[in-house]
């Protein structure tokens, strides 16, 4: 088995240039992607066309506050379930409920631990993107191991290429979601790669073709018009 889990990527919203710089270097030295911006008309923007893994996002922004960008991330049903994690100068108490009842999956306090920050964008990636995290995956009668790169159905190892793998932990996290082909591209194949969209179909097929190998039903279902899911 080989290929790695595509790089989650983060979508950075600090005003600070200095703040912003240091924070892209970190998540970068973790291994993450990262999509940095100042603004928040700009950040609500790339939420929608870069669909990131994760937000860290100031409150204090010019224009568009970040709380203001949390509250509209929660309300679209595209972005409801991205985790926000929200960072502030502002230490008291109602700050930060309203912060996390506005939508904000955590709130974190300047200044703040580098090493601390880190380790919450992992806790959020955890639950939405556990494969990145090297955790196994489960769907029936399915299990993934993302960080030994094994697949297995009802016991029996399967042969997967690095993109089908990928597309396989990418349904497995979240079962039951329906992927367009483009994000299944964005996902798998990085949006700095121009495939086709029917290249999304072939890999598919191969996929499918690989989970009954052994025998079984086709888990993955075509839906018209929409693109794919697990489930």
């Amino acid at each position: 088995m080989s290929g790695a889990i595509s790089q989650p990527l983060v979508l950075l919203v600090e005003d600070e240039p200095a703040q912003r710089e240091v924070l892209a270097y970190n998540l970068e030295a973790e291994g993450f992607r990262v999509s940095a911006t100042d603004n928040g008309e700009e950040a609500l923007a790339l939420a929608r066309d870069e669909t990131p893994d994760l937000v860290v996002l100031d409150w204090m922004l010019p224009g568009v506050s970040g709380i203001e960008v949390c509250r509209r991330l929660k309300m679209r049903n595209e972005t409801r379930a991205l985790p926000v994690i929200m960072i502030s100068a502002r230490t008291e108490e109602v700050d930060r409920v309203r912060g996390l009842e506005t939508g904000a999956d955590d709130y974190v306090v300047k200044p703040y631990s580098l090493i601390e920050l880190m380790a919450r964008v992992r806790a959020q990636l955890r639950r939405t993107r556990p494969s990145v995290v090297g955790e196994q995956l489960m769907f029936e009668d399915i299990k993934l191991d993302a960080e030994t790169y094994r697949v297995e159905r009802d016991g029996k190892e399967l042969k997967l290429g690095p993109k089908e793998f990928r597309l396989l932990s990418t349904f497995m996290e979240k079962p039951g979601r329906v992927w367009s082909r483009e994000q299944l591209l964005d996902r798998v194949w990085g949006r700095d790669i121009y495939v086709d969209t029917r290249t999304v179909d072939v890999h598919i097929g191969r996929l499918r073709k690989a989970l009954s190998r052994h025998g079984g039903e086709d888990p993955l279902r075509t839906v018209r018009g929409a693109g794919y899911s697990l489930g």
